[in-house]
């Protein structure tokens, strides 16, 4: 018996239901070993690696990179033992269900009732001697579809299933069936998703345009060719002309933020904080710190250690909201806001409280390169007990953030600007001072909670030798 194994969409966390294949590392049919990188599976909000667990060799490849989003436990590839033949793969794809399927193999006819069916020739058979894969062969002998026009995709110029089906949705054209410039099942053009967001953003009805890629695929080229470049707009005289906008859809991580901040607005009852910190003897303890260290720590760093310390002296603002009942934590795991190609991302720094700055600067350089790589995994970003988002690098001077659930509390950070303050002589001196914003859920943390973890984070920031204590 064959030791062929399927690969299937796995499942990370409760909340995961679809995945994307982002990127197969191994080519079909090549072998890999056990902890190799076999693809990149891209989920709501990361892109994680997934490594062999066994020798074998990638078999056959079901779902392409750039595919459409697979639900969970959807068969991805096969993998099998080197020597193994097509026709044994081809029986394991045809047995195979997904462990989520709807089957009860023990019931009986009226547990299961079967679907009703509507009359249908009986299969014509086909003699050949191409080769074909069984699956094909059974859906061309049941459609009646003549093979010998079709051009096999597989190895050697075997006909597989797809090619099968494209052939069956190819238009009465003889001269297109040939290119199999064809709808998919679902209706839709047989295109790359990159051709598709072009196509939508130009408004270009795919459903005639001849594909010139594998197997009459539509491409990223055969689309731009019919992108119409404007005619210049004469000289002499301002001409009005028509601006319809560029329709971009919510991609899966855009989806998934809108409707966890639209939650968290309308579910959470938040109230604002609002003050700034005196940054002159930070901004002095942190040039010689980082000298003498020799770290690289940021300003960030610095409020990252002070927020965990605050917190583990305020315990009552170091929770988490679950329905009804509120977890506190002993220690505080604090979330940093990162810009990724992926949008907003927020990795945790663990235990922040009990790591100096040199640890925390090490750990938040770590996270902020794997979210700009888009390697953050699930538990780079899963739990926290604080928020802490720092938009003043852009030179924002004031913002308050949206609370993340379950976390209670977010601290906004705006841009460090000078500013006048009297000198106890009376005169005039200049000051750095940093805008701060704490948004705070009202269901678990009372105003007077809030103030005094405020003041106590204002305290550490102006006086900033106790973060090395």
């Amino acid at each position: 018996m064959p030791d062929i194994r399927p690969f299937c969409m796995p499942k990370w966390g409760i909340e995961m239901t679809e995945g994307t294949l982002a990127d197969w590392k191994v080519a079909e049919g090549d072998a890999f070993t056990r902890g190799q990188l076999l693809c990149l599976i891209e989920t709501a909000k990361i892109t994680n690696e997934v490594e062999a667990e066994y020798d074998a060799v990638l078999a056959r490849v079901l779902v392409p990179a750039g595919s459409e989003a697979q639900v969970v436990g959807t068969l991805l590839a096969v993998t099998a033992q080197a020597g193994t033949n097509a026709e044994e793969i081809d029986a394991f794809i045809a047995a195979f269900r997904p462990a989520n399927a709807p089957v009860n193999p023990g019931a009986t006819a009226q547990d299961n009732p079967a679907p009703a069916t509507t009359s249908t020739p009986a299969p014509r058979p086909i003699q050949t001697n191409r080769a074909i894969s069984p699956e094909a062969l059974k859906l061309a002998e049941a459609s009646g579809l003549d093979i010998e026009p079709i051009e096999g995709s597989g190895r050697n110029g075997r006909i597989t299933l797809q090619d099968v089906q494209q052939a069956l949705n190819a238009p009465a054209n003889p001269v297109l069936s040939g290119a199999l410039a064809v709808a998919a099942e679902d209706g839709k053009a047989f295109a790359s998703p990159l051709a598709r967001r072009i196509a939508a953003q130009h408004g270009i009805d795919l459903s005639g345009v001849i594909g010139t890629g594998p197997r009459g695929r539509i491409s990223k080229a055969d689309v731009l060719a019919l992108v119409q470049q404007p005619a210049p707009a004469p000289s002499a005289a301002f001409v009005a002309v028509p601006n319809p906008p560029a329709i971009i859809p919510f991609d899966r991580m855009r989806k998934v933020v809108a409707q966890r901040l639209t939650q968290a607005k309308h579910e959470i009852p938040h109230f604002y904080l609002r003050s700034s910190a005196r940054l002159d003897e930070l901004l002095a303890l942190r040039k010689t710190a980082n000298l003498v260290l020799g770290a690289k720590a940021s300003i960030n760093d610095y409020l990252v250690r002070a927020a965990a310390l605050a917190l583990a002296q305020h315990p009552e603002v170091n929770v988490q909201v679950h329905g009804q009942t509120i977890h506190r934590f002993a220690h505080a795991d604090i979330a940093i806001a990162v810009a990724s190609p992926n949008g907003l991302v927020t990795p945790i720094v663990r235990l922040a409280n009990r790591q100096t700055i040199a640890q925390i600067a090490q750990a938040t350089s770590g996270l902020i390169d794997k979210a700009k790589a888009g390697r953050l995994s699930l538990g780079d970003m899963e739990g926290g007990t604080f928020s802490i988002s720092n938009l003043g690098m852009f030179g924002v001077e004031e913002f308050a953030a949206i609370i993340n659930p379950p976390q209670a509390a977010i601290l906004a950070v705006g841009a460090a600007a000078r500013a006048p303050y009297e000198k106890p002589d009376g005169s005039v001196g200049f000051e750095t001072r940093l805008a701060l914003t704490l948004s705070v859920d009202h269901r678990a943390i009372d105003g007077a909670a809030a103030a005094q973890f405020f003041s106590t984070l204002k305290g550490l920031i102006e006086a900033p030798e106790a973060l090395f204590a």
